[in-house]
């Protein structure tokens, strides 16, 4: 799950090449920003050709809800299938009735696990959105800052943009990740760091505003390993393989002296389908960066605009 936060605002990682992201100047409003960008990312194309199996990533959850069903659907019809064949002093009532028990003991603990799974990732989930927000709004309060500075700031504020557009644009259901590990974004941070350190202010207000947006970077900086070291799932494997295994006792108790017919197959495909789509919309919650449910990219689209205008 830790790839999950390296490939989501990476725009390398849709193989789109920095030729052709310079070739989208629309996105560049401000035409004193625009050629900066366009230098930077020239200068860095060969790390943005650069590819990386996002798509196989993502398909890691899908994977995992249909190995999932597969388990449970297969204990209940192997259930079915084979309880025929039992000896018939393992066929008798009380064997079933102490079956039925410790598949109603199991019942109760995986409820409680399953909500405390929900629990745990919906909180997860709150979190990073959270943090998500703070991002974007420490980069638009740097380029605030930058722009109070005055028109020396030009080459840094261009690397802050070119990094937001970057982060934006390749947003999508199929990458994993936002941000942060990758190489290029670093980079443009760097380069915004570096083109600061540079700067020689004139007076004394000048240097205030200097000092105020280094801090502002360095919170920027630290808000986005923050993201990076959220990116993992919080919710254990092997509590996950342990759940799975008590729902297959569960639903092999279903299969046990079940009569052998369409509508109680087709009632265990369905109940199993329904379980496993239910874990792995709480596997998508906990890595909230790829799948169905993923974190708002508005905060960085209404940044990327507050940048640009």
């Amino acid at each position: 799950m830790e790839a999950d936060f390296k490939c989501w605002l990476d725009g390398t990682l849709r193989g789109t090449s920095a030729s052709e992201r310079v070739s989208q100047k629309a996105s560049f409003r401000n035409k004193d920003i625009d050629p900066y960008a366009a230098k930077l990312i020239q200068a860095l194309d060969p790390i943005g050709k650069r590819l990386f199996p996002c798509a196989i990533l993502a398909m890691g959850e899908v994977v995992a809800g249909v190995a999932i069903f597969a388990c449970l659907a297969g204990a209940a019809l192997v259930s079915l299938m084979v309880y025929e064949r039992f000896p018939a002093h393992h066929r008798q009532d009380d064997t079933r009735a102490v079956v039925r028990l410790a598949a109603n003991l199991f019942v109760v603990m995986s409820s409680l696990v399953l909500g405390l799974m929900i629990n745990s990732a919906k909180s997860s989930f709150e979190t990073i959105d959270h943090n998500v927000h703070t991002f974007a709004t420490e980069l638009i309060l740097l380029d605030r800052s930058l722009r109070q500075y005055g028109p020396e700031t030009g080459a840094a504020r261009a690397s802050l943009t070119a990094y937001l557009q970057r982060l934006v644009d390749a947003a999508s259901d199929t990458q994993r990740t936002p941000t942060v590990a990758n190489r290029l974004s670093e980079l443009l941070l760097n380069q915004v760091g570096d083109q600061l350190t540079a700067l020689n202010p004139p007076e004394a207000r000048h240097a205030a505003t200097l000092q105020v947006a280094q801090q502002q970077l360095q919170k920027v900086i630290e808000q986005r390993w923050v993201l990076v070291e959220q990116s993992d799932g919080t919710i254990p494997v092997p509590l996950i393989a342990l759940l799975v295994a008590w729902l297959m006792l569960i639903f092999a108790s279903f299969g046990f002296r079940a009569p052998r017919n369409g509508t109680i197959v087709a009632t265990f495909l369905i109940s199993g389908a329904l379980a496993a789509a239910a874990i792995y919309l709480i596997l998508d919650m906990d890595t909230p960066f790829s799948g169905p449910i993923q974190v708002s990219q508005a905060p960085l689209q209404r940044a990327l605009a507050e940048l640009t205008e």
